[in-house]
């Protein structure tokens, strides 16, 4: 048996550490074959695949980004489609596909499952949106990430008595900006599942200020103000049709400055918070994935992902995936916000 290993969408901490625990649970146990496809569903589209053994593991569950490249390319777009994608599995005695990804790629994973190609997923989202598992492998890393870098901005906000805003991922859901805020001890937190006036956001800055402090507000960049429809988007939009958000910190910070007489600087910490090295917790975790996904091909789990409950990993459908997002709880919020100003 010969398996295909994909990664596609963002990079995320952990993804070199799925293929290794993968291709070494498949060969060490199972004496199979591997190839990696190069840059996601592009690589299969293309049939741009390489020979994935031991030695070209070897070591990498330590790297960040993926050793096999990706993008956020559309299986179903150009030159696409379930018939492209069942000869190119053919012409390279290709019998299943391994597709390592977020959203978008388990979307179109679902779409080809459904016409009958064999497909195992593993679940990859920085965001830890996604509801079928408890925790994504990546997010303890950008959480980390963010973390330290707000600790380095509250020391330049303390010398110079600026308000400093950080700006962290989240398009749909505020995990990130929750669990690095809440670690950073951040004066205001800002998520996209909570939208929040202009007024209340400069009362807890001014809260914070008048107690001698350099405010810290922390933004996901899908968060929206009270008088916004969408999040601030000025990119255009992605393979998916999916908007390119960022920039909401660099809207704000003038606007408390201007209502609350505060010097304010907004950074955005964008891609560093992909970057490097993966926590421990990330390697371990996108290990695990990687073996259980292994198994779900041996066993013939086709049009499933493997997932993250509690400590122990399971088999659900992608439609379990892909049904809703896991946003943060109200009580969640409330218990943060407690600290907030």
């Amino acid at each position: 048996m010969r398996i295909g290993i994909l990664t596609s969408g963002g990079d995320a901490p952990g993804l070199n550490a799925v293929i290794r625990g993968a291709v070494l649970t498949g060969i060490k146990v199972h004496a199979l074959d591997f190839v990696g496809f190069r840059n996601g569903w592009r690589g299969v589209i293309e049939g741009d695949i390489i020979h994935l053994g031991r030695d070209e593991v070897k070591g990498i569950s330590k790297q960040g980004g993926t050793i096999l490249g990706t993008s956020r390319t559309n299986p179903f777009e150009a030159d696409g489609g379930v018939e492209r994608v069942n000869a190119v599995m053919s012409e390279n005695g290709i019998d299943a596909i391994i597709a390592i990804g977020g959203e978008g790629t388990l979307a179109a994973a679902k779409r080809l499952t459904d016409e009958g190609v064999r497909i195992v997923g593993v679940p990859k989202t920085v965001d830890n949106d996604l509801d079928a598992t408890d925790y994504s492998f990546g997010f303890d890393t950008a959480v980390q990430i963010a973390t330290e870098a707000m600790d380095r901005l509250r020391t330049t906000g303390d010398a110079h008595d600026r308000c400093m805003v950080a700006e962290v991922m989240g398009r749909h859901v505020g995990w990130i900006a929750l669990h690095s805020g809440m670690a950073a001890g951040a004066h205001v937190i800002l998520i996209p599942e909570r939208k929040t006036s202009v007024e209340q956001i400069c009362k807890w800055v001014s809260e914070a200020h008048d107690r001698g402090r350099a405010p810290l507000v922390v933004v996901a960049e899908g968060f929206a103000l009270d008088t916004m429809d969408d999040a601030h988007s000025e990119r255009g939009l992605d393979a998916f049709g999916r908007p390119r958000l960022g920039g909401i910190g660099e809207l704000l910070a003038p606007i408390i400055e201007q209502q609350t007489g505060i010097e304010t600087r907004a950074t955005t910490l964008g891609h560093i918070q992909r970057g490097g090295t993966p926590s421990a917790f990330d390697r371990v975790l996108a290990t695990r994935l990687g073996m259980a996904a292994m198994r779900s091909v041996v066993e013939g789990h086709w049009g499933r992902m493997v997932a993250l409950r509690g400590t122990e990993i399971v088999h659900v459908p992608f439609a379990d995936a892909l049904g809703k997002l896991k946003t943060v709880p109200d009580d969640r919020y409330e218990e943060a916000r407690v600290l907030f100003g």
